[in-house]
């Protein structure tokens, strides 16, 4: 179930980055110890995270992802492993929040996109799904919000 979307304006954020470009079937395995290895950084360096950590999918085929794990952060994050330095500029983005289990994921951007489209808005290539709570906070995937964000063109 999404939310009625909304087109808002954000502000610019500092963020630490860590890239992935993985397979469709590899992503229940590099997801979890990539966001593990981006928070701690910024959690040694202690500068956040100062908000929810985010997906930025700059590219998605039937077969890969391709994208960045975002943590926003207060300072600019010095580079470590697989992290470094980053920003979301400000941008306009219709936006949803999504209720539910992230196996429903792709249902809720589906649509998403067909609201989108028939409120004749459109988006930019890429996206954003910001995992505002997830089973960290609840283990009722009920509780679950997700905000999906589509930049406009």
């Amino acid at each position: 179930m999404i939310e009625t979307p909304q087109v808002v304006e954000t502000a610019a954020q500092a963020l630490a980055i860590l890239h992935i470009d993985t397979p469709r079937s590899q992503m229940r395995h590099v997801m979890g110890p990539a966001i593990a290895e981006a928070m701690a950084a910024v959690k040694a360096q202690g500068i956040g995270p100062v908000g929810p950590w985010f997906a930025h999918h700059l590219k998605m085929t039937p077969e890969a992802f391709d994208f960045d794990i975002c943590v926003p952060v207060s300072a600019p994050v010095a580079a470590v492993g697989r992290v470094r330095p980053g920003q979301r500029p400000a941008l306009t983005v219709v936006r949803t929040v999504y209720h539910g289990p992230y196996e429903g994921l792709g249902g809720a951007w589906h649509e998403f996109g067909e609201w989108t489209r028939a409120h004749g808005y459109t988006s930019a290539g890429d996206l954003y799904e910001c995992y505002v709570v997830g089973p960290e906070a609840s283990p009722d995937p009920a509780d679950w919000r997700t905000e999906l964000s589509r930049p406009l063109a």
